[in-house]
């Protein structure tokens, strides 16, 4: 039989009627003669709840039976949505991590797939079983421990499931109706799109854009696994959703497929660091060992020329999320205090934004850049920090402005245009 991988979110199974609304989309793709392999979140609100206990009870917490407690959520859903497909007269069976396996590295709560083998699995298929709901965010250790994937974990499970069992598709399903242009609370212009490449989904992801979870969609992109949102909440079809696919099933892309942002930014600079070799290295090797995400880099020009002034100074600036900035602002003290670097301030702006546009297009036409620019100037919107890639530019500006710069370049590049 032909397989389809079926995820389902948080959202999705709320409630007992939500499990109900879901396992008839189940119900009807066994009618059109696939085996299904559903992937289940804990219901909304659930996964919080359980890790509030847990912090609760043990601030400086063990993380194995961290992972054993928060996992659970996923466990009861399991079993509930197998319950409902057999009142539908449906073949399910529940499956946990465990039980798969889901083999897994030892990281708790962050760990990552080794393996799945399919002969538990194909073994029920084989007896007359129509749908197999494993547990998703979660696995087993070498060690024969639960763990647990980090969150937005159940997004990567379908798409490992998908890869290790060669499925056609994989099935999303969520509380939105597909990708975006961008976000459709900023602007009501803002267009479903058909399909989209992995590349720039990984881009949106990364960015900013909450659909899929960046794991999933790299994993999705490495083993060619064709993923398609769509809403859980709505009638749907074999052209319903978005489809996020290899490059080449698209017949013709706009140059930019979509705009993203970030609120959630704040831009360090260091003034006056030396300028000489090995400072990049003494700045943010302190940072990635304290667990910063550094996203934007900007060295200025130097002051004086290295070579004929050994004394040359300049500015380093980056970005990094609002919620790390005590943590950044420390491992520069720290490195400080250690030699490593001198610098006479640090300054923090936290009232930043990151606005980005991403496309595939971009790598085979000139002056988007440009175009980027010239909008957000007639906006009269200054840039701090600009970074690019093969298929991306984002720019740092004024919190304040990051709505009016997502309308002006949806506008101007026509994303509202099919």
């Amino acid at each position: 039989m032909p397989l389809l991988v079926m995820k389902f979110g948080g959202t999705s199974v709320a409630d007992l009627a939500r499990i109900k609304n879901a396992a008839q989309k189940v119900k009807r793709e066994v009618e059109r003669g696939y085996d299904v392999i559903v992937i289940v979140s804990a219901m909304s609100g659930k996964t919080n709840e359980l890790v509030g206990w847990v912090e609760q009870t043990s601030p400086l917490f063990d993380a194995r039976e961290y992972d054993a407690i928060v996992s659970s959520g996923e466990n009861v859903t399991a079993g509930l949505m197998a319950l409902t497909l057999q009142e539908m007269d449906i073949p399910a069976r529940s499956w946990q991590g465990w039980q798969v396996p889901i083999n897994t590295t030892s990281a708790h709560s962050a760990a990552r797939f080794v393996s799945i083998p399919r002969d538990n699995l194909d073994a029920k298929f084989a007896e007359g079983f129509k749908v197999a709901v494993v547990a998703g965010f979660q696995g087993v250790s070498p060690e024969g421990r639960i763990t647990t994937l980090g969150r937005g974990g159940s997004d990567t499970t379908a798409v490992a499931f998908a890869a290790a069992f060669g499925a056609e598709r994989c099935d999303i399903y969520t509380d939105v109706d597909g990708i975006y242009t961008t976000d459709p609370r900023i602007t009501s212009k803002a267009r479903k799109l058909e399909k989209i490449a992995f590349e720039e989904m990984l881009e949106l992801a990364s960015l900013g854009a909450k659909v899929l979870q960046t794991r999933s969609v790299e994993l999705a992109m490495r083993y060619k696994v064709r993923l398609r949102v769509l809403s859980s909440f709505e009638d749907t079809d074999e052209n319903s959703g978005t489809l996020v696919c290899d490059e080449d099933e698209i017949m013709e892309s706009k140059v930019v497929s979509g705009v993203a942002y970030s609120r959630d930014e704040a831009k360090i600079t260091l003034v006056t660091v030396e300028d000489r070799p090995g400072i990049a290295a003494a700045i943010f090797g302190p940072l990635a060992e304290a667990g910063v995400n550094v996203d934007m880099i900007v060295q200025n020009i130097s002051e004086r020329d290295y070579d004929d002034h050994p004394g040359a100074v300049t500015d380093m600036t980056f970005s990094c999320p609002v919620n790390q900035v005590a943590r950044a602002r420390k491992a520069m003290e720290d490195a400080m205090a250690a030699g490593l670097i001198a610098y006479d301030e640090l300054n923090v702006d936290t009232d930043v934004a990151k606005v980005s546009v991403v496309g595939i297009g971009m790598r085979s036409h000139a002056g988007v850049a440009a175009t980027m620019f010239k909008a957000l100037s007639q906006e009269n919107v200054n840039i701090k920090v600009i970074s690019t890639s093969e298929i991306k530019i984002s720019v740092l500006i004024d919190r304040k402005y990051m709505e009016l710069a997502v309308q002006a370049l949806h506008d101007t590049f026509d994303l509202d245009k099919a």
